[in-house]
């Protein structure tokens, strides 16, 4: 059988399309461009009604191209709207999030040795994603995926270091690990694990490999996991805190669990510690109820911040958010032009931080085709010389 995936949305989804992957080939399964496979699996997102016409739009798009193709499609929208994505042309299964892990059992028969990772380089990857926890706890107000996702599920440390191992044993030389709210890690496993206890694991791994936090609350980012990251060669110096607001009021209305005094604490500490270590952060424009004065104070806010890069989402309604009834509306207009003051930030600080680092060495790992590199604390450089793929090289910037 040959199959295509496509995957939107965050990197728990990467994740799990990656191990889906690893599935379809152990059962024999081939990797094909969408146009050509018998069967395409849409890992989908929800986090905004334009995530949600994204996945309908390639559906329809890859049926035009390939009209005899069966269509599997998981993830977020398919678990909060199935009848409607069942309505898509072509679609054979929809899968929720919670059905995600037995998906290739649907439709491949045959065995294998599931559970093995994928060498680094197959479907366009030289970093594994690895997912150690779904789910969520929190009630942000604007956000849909306690519902998508479900509570909190963390998988036991134990499970979690045996696929280190096999993929350090495959050939990768960078983990990114990520989970849907990864902070709370261990929280629900009653046997003392912890996220704290994950990283530590990481920070004392005997092998040559780098592992990559992926995004943290400011609440999790706590002073031994900042520690743990400054002291370790094995933990990249790069951290993703999404702040998404710079107004109190707003992170009140928002259900957000710090004050932008917490957040600015958190990444001080961390830049006085590392002073090269990327800090990127996910910012709302538009959010209900938000006032000239309540941007004027997040562009005063960013303007102070030794950030390093942000994504900027434009506030957009979710059916079933306490968010979604919150009154008044921002007009479509204003929000766009917000996220353009906010995204011209951002690029001023990306500018400050890449400038910053001219002359410094710092080790990287190849990506592509040997001709770039990603350094550990997350710029990419293209290279003066030809490597091979996922190798370390010292790179002077």
């Amino acid at each position: 059988m040959k199959y295509a995936l496509v995957t939107f949305g965050c990197r728990v989804n990467q994740a799990d399309s990656l191990a889906l992957e690893a599935q379809l080939r152990a059962k024999g399964a081939t990797q094909a461009a969408p146009e050509d496979a018998d069967v395409v699996v849409v890992n989908s997102c929800s986090v905004t009604a334009t995530a949600d016409q994204g996945t309908r739009q390639v559906i329809r798009r890859i049926v035009r191209a390939n009209p005899d193709v069966q269509v599997v499609v998981t993830g977020c929208y398919a678990t909060r709207e199935p009848d409607e994505v069942r309505a898509l042309p072509n679609v054979l299964h929809v899968v929720p999030n919670d059905r995600k892990d037995s998906l290739a059992d649907l439709f491949v028969d045959g065995d294998g040795p599931c559970g093995q990772p994928i060498g680094p380089g197959l479907g366009g990857r030289t970093a594994l994603t690895l997912r150690v926890q779904t789910g969520c706890e929190e009630a942000c107000s604007y956000c849909i995926i306690p519902r998508t996702r479900g509570g909190g599920r963390s998988r036991p440390l134990a499970s979690v270091l045996a696929d280190l191992h096999r993929a350090v044993g495959a050939g990768y030389k960078e983990i990114v690990i990520t989970g849907v709210h990864l902070g709370s890690y261990g929280r629900d496993l009653g046997d003392g694990a912890s996220l704290t206890a994950l990283v530590r694991a990481l920070a004392e791994w005997p092998d040559d490999v780098l592992f990559r936090i992926s995004s943290l609350e400011p609440m999790d980012c706590t002073d031994a996991i900042v520690d743990l990251v400054a002291s370790s060669p094995r933990l990249a110096p790069h951290f993703h805190l999404p702040l998404q607001h710079g107004s109190d009021e707003m992170l009140s209305a928002m259900r957000r669990p710090y004050t932008v005094s917490c957040y600015r604490g958190v990444v001080d500490r961390i830049r006085t510690l590392m002073p090269d270590a990327s800090i990127g952060s996910d910012m709302i424009v538009g959010f209900p109820g938000e006032t000239a004065a309540h941007v004027d104070e997040t562009l005063a806010v960013l303007e102070r911040l030794p950030l390093t890069h942000l994504h900027v989402f434009p506030y957009s309604d979710r059916p079933g958010t306490a968010a979604s009834a919150m009154q008044p509306k921002v007009d479509g207009r204003d929000i766009r032009d917000r996220g353009r003051q906010v995204r011209a930030i951002g690029e001023q600080m990306t500018r400050r931080f890449r400038e910053s680092q001219a002359g410094r060495t710092r080790r990287a790992l190849t990506v592509d085709h040997g001709w770039s590199a990603v350094t550990d604390n997350y710029i990419k450089v293209r290279l003066g010389e030809h490597h091979e793929r996922n190798e370390w090289v010292d790179v002077t910037v």
